[in-house]
This record gives C-alpha cells, structure tokens and sequence, in this order.
C-alpha cells in the first residue's frame, strides 16, 4: 500500500509556503517571499565577465550580486546556439585552430569532458567563449552563502506532461512510469509529435494521458521557446528572458499527480489560480483541490507547524526516546545519533540497531525537510556485527529513495560514519527563517564578561603606555556596567588603582554585549581603534 499524500499550501502577504505530507507526517516545505523568489529554472541573457581556463568555467553576470558560476561540463552540444552574437567567423577559427593540433595531446586528454562539437568537429568551450560575450542561460542553482547562482546552456522547458529539449532529437520517458506498455504507448504517441531540433521528455504524470492533452502543452512549450528564442537575439544583457512559474504553480506541476489524495490551500485566489492551471494542461485533478476555510490557521489544523519549529532545532527528539544532532557548517552538515532517553531490555547491540534504524528514517525525512544539501556525515551509535551494519544503510537507502533530489550514500565505515551527497539546488530551509545573529556572527558563542574585561584591560594598558592623559571613559554596554561596578568584586577601583588612572563608566546601548569604546575624557575623542586588538 503506497503512502498517503497530501499537499498543503498557507499564503498569507508575506510569504507562501507549501506543505508536502506523507502518511500525517510532513516531509518537504517550500516558502516563497515577495524578496525572495523561486529561481530554479529562470532564463537570462547573461554576458561572460571572466573565462578561468584553469577551472574548467566562466562567470557569467546575469545581474545579480555574484556572477553566475558555469562550469565547461554544463555547456550544451550544440554550441552555436548557445551564444547571441556568435558568427562563422568565430567557429571557423576555433575549427582551425583544433585542426592545426595546437592543443597536445596532453590538454586533449584534461580537458576531454568539456570538449564540445560544432558540426563535424570537437571545438573546446574556452575556443567561443570570451569576455564581454552575450550568451543564454538558465539557472540550475540558487545562490548559496557568497556563492552566485550554478547556471547551464543546456536550455530546457518545463510542462505539465512535457519537457522541452531544443537542439536535441530524442525522446525520454520518465523511470518512475514502470510499466513497459504504457512507455510504448507513450513513445509511439509523441514519435509524431516530435519538433525538428527539439527532444521530449515525457513526464510521470503522462501515465494514462491522452494524446490531446499532452499536444496542448506541447503547443505551449513550443510558443514559450519560440519568444526565447527571439528575446535572445533582441533583447540586451543581462536581463530575464524567461520565468519559470512561481512556487505554488510549479510544485502544483511537478508533485500534483495521481497519488496525491488532495491539495488543500486557504487563499480562494490561489485556489482559483490552481483551478485555472489545471484547467489549462487538461488536467483532471481539479476535484481534488479543496479551499479551506477556518478561524484557526490552516498549518496548525494539520500540526505542521509545530514540525517547522522542530526542524529549525538542533535536537530533533524521536517517538522511542532517542534522539538526532543537526549541524550546519560551511563544508558540510553533520548528524549525530544518540540513546537519550531510550532503554531497551535486550543487549547494548540489539538497543544500537534499534535506534539506529529509527534514526535513519528520521534522519532521511529531516534532510528532506530542511532541505539539506552537499556533504552529509551521519555518526550512527557504534555496531560490532556487519549485518546489522548492512540492514542500518539499506534502511538509509530506502529511506532517501522517496527523495526527489538525487543522493549518494557510501558505505558505513568501521567508526559508525556514513558519508553522503544530496544535490543542493536551493539554500538550505533554516536560511529561509532565520539569519546570523549580529552578536555571535552565527558561532552561536560570544565572550564571557570575564574575557571582555581582560580585553578592555590589554587596550587601557596599550592606551597608558602612550598618552599622558590618565583620565578616560568606558562605554560599555549596559549589561556590563553592573559586571564593572559589582561592589563585592570593585573590578572599576581595582583598573584604577593599578594603572593609577581615573575610569568613568558609561552605558552605549547602541554597542553589542561584546564592544566596548575608550574615550579621552576632556575631549571625548574615540581612540577605540587604535589600542584594540581582536577579543580573545
């Protein structure tokens, strides 16, 4: 019996977010800002800033902050299309100069992935590729941290029974249809409908379709390009050529399908819009989208809030007592499995493997959740015996094979470690909600009023070596005042009578927990600067 699924939408003005629920339980969450909008998939006309050779990529700015990042591997086939301003002239001289051999055989054997073919003959990237050169984009990779987004020439389109490929000729039918007469029926029905330099690929949720239907989105994709098309040959880079569609319509169009039970969104304008979408593929599941109406808000009907709460905590607790360790740092996520609360009755190996394959479930449904993505280390509770090794990855595997984003998991290793990827398309879900705190830069960690003070000390003792004014002002946040002027401890009176200076104290609101200012007092100039060195 397959699993239960549901999808849940909250719109409010600030922001949409999109439920994905599996047998009660929620798996994967979407949220879309007004500032911060669904990207994957945009199409832009770019112009390259900078060919790194030596990277095997080329920056290209699309008009954001960061360049894009387009690495030689996710250049298209057909190179000629893959430039605005391209001519013969360019490709006849990268032509004769592959042809002249003036790469060795060295180079060819590097750089041999890259290698693209322009008619009859392998043209590498960095041949067409220079600074200042238009050339159409589409985005496959959010921003991330510092990071501009990851961009592709391999265009394509997406529909709602269809994927549009230009510059390609070949059909491609979606794994998830299992059955091989449906994926002949398929087949034979869109062979006809197959454009001149366009490949296809046909969709899950094509099981069943008629041929109308899929002609019609197929029409679509088609005027779609056809404007693409155009826009790159008119419009001036950078700018936005195409717009994939917005979070709700393209989550409605790529997990909308027949083992859905029901969509469920309280904005009656986002469920006329989701009506007239589905109307507009030919879609039959229109019944299947319900408005909700009540006082009470739609995410805490169904307990889907609490379980965004919970995936913004560190510790996620489990139903058996155990409990996981989420942490994010910038090479990698790390999960740590622990007992907790847990006490089974057989021997410490029978408990191990329990809690493990509890955890492993958890950790999958977690990383969906909070859509975690590149390296993963999970430290599982220590296993002697290499079956229960075996059944605790195969229960990982089996797990993340619900995953729409692909993954790769590597074997346990004998210290309990298991290493894997996750493709990362998007930041993470924790950035979607919260941001570094200003104090701690996102250590989570700020000095003691202990090492605050040493410091200030180190700066007062910089700053008496090399004045003759012995009479200054602390501005310190207010919290420390109290620390400073603590009658039991005198800590004021002890820096004056060592360094036989007089210290007025003054509270900054304005300073961080951490800061602190050291003035002249009979000018009251900041001198901060010049005698402070980095707390530690």
């Amino acid at each position: 019996m397959g699993l239960e699924k549901e999808i849940i939408i909250n719109s409010t003005n600030e922001d949409t977010r999109i439920a994905l629920v599996e047998d009660k339980k929620l798996v994967e969450l979407f949220v879309e800002r007004p500032d911060n909008q669904r990207m994957v998939g945009d199409i832009y006309k770019g112009k390259v800033r900078k060919v790194v050779k030596g990277m095997q990529a080329a920056f290209i700015d699309i008009g954001f902050p960061q360049d894009a990042f387009l690495h030689f591997s996710d250049m298209g086939a057909s190179i000629d299309q893959l430039f605005a301003d391209v001519d013969e002239e360019d490709l006849e001289q990268a032509r004769e100069k592959n042809e002249n051999g003036k790469q060795d055989g060295r180079d060819k054997r590097r750089h041999g992935r890259s290698r693209r073919k322009t008619g009859n003959t392998d043209v590498e990237p960095w041949e067409l590729l220079r600074n200042g050169q238009e050339i159409a984009v589409q985005i496959v990779k959010e921003p991330i941290s510092n990071k501009g987004p990851r961009v592709t020439t391999e265009l394509t389109l997406p529909g709602r029974y269809l994927v549009l490929v230009p510059n390609e000729s070949n059909i491609g039918i979606s794994r998830k249809i299992a059955s091989n007469k449906e994926r002949r029926r398929l087949r034979q029905a869109i062979r006809p409908l197959l454009p001149e330099n366009c490949g296809l690929i046909v969709r899950t949720v094509a099981e069943g379709k008629s041929s109308e239907g899929v002609q019609q989105d197929l029409k679509k994709l088609l005027r779609d390009w056809n404007e693409v098309q155009e826009k790159i040959k008119t419009v001036k880079s950078p700018e936005l050529i195409y717009q994939d569609l917005g979070m709700a319509s393209s989550v409605i169009r790529d997990l909308f399908t027949t083992d859905v039970k029901r969509v469920v969104v309280d904005s009656r304008k986002m469920h006329k819009e989701l009506l007239k979408y589905l109307e507009q593929v030919g879609s039959d599941l229109g019944e299947r989208v319900e408005y909700f109406k009540s006082r009470k808000p739609i995410f805490d009907v169904f307990g889907i809030e609490d379980e965004i709460q919970r995936s913004l905590e560190k510790k996620v607790w489990m139903d058996n007592g155990g409990y996981i360790i989420v942490e994010h740092t910038e090479a990698l996520t790390v999960v740590d499995v622990n007992s907790g609360r847990f006490f089974g009755r057989k021997n410490h190996e029978r408990n191990s493997l329990k809690i493990n394959l509890d955890a492993s479930r958890e950790i999958a449904r977690q990383m969906r959740l909070r859509d975690v993505g590149g390296l993963i280390v999970v430290d599982f509770i220590d296993m002697e015996e290499e079956p229960n090794r075996r059944r605790v990855l195969n229960e990982m595997l089996k797990e993340f094979a619900r995953d729409r984003s692909v993954t790769k998991i590597e074997g346990m290793s004998r210290f309990g470690l298991v290493e894997m990827t996750r493709q990362r398309i998007r930041p993470s879900l924790i950035y979607n909600f919260t941001e570094s705190c200003p104090n701690c830069g996102g250590s989570g960690l700020v000095p003691t009023p202990g090492t605050i003070l040493a410091s200030l000390e180190r700066a007062l003792r910089r700053y008496l070596s090399s004045r003759l004014d012995r009479r200054v002002i602390l501005q310190v946040h207010p919290d420390l005042v109290d620390y400073l002027e603590d009658k039991r401890d005198r800590r004021r009176s002890k820096l004056m009578w060592k360094y036989w200076v007089m210290i007025a104290v003054e509270a900054n609101p304005d300073l961080k927990a951490h800061e602190f200012k050291i003035l002249v007092k009979r000018n009251r100039n900041d001198v901060t600067e010049q005698f402070t060195r980095t707390v530690a």
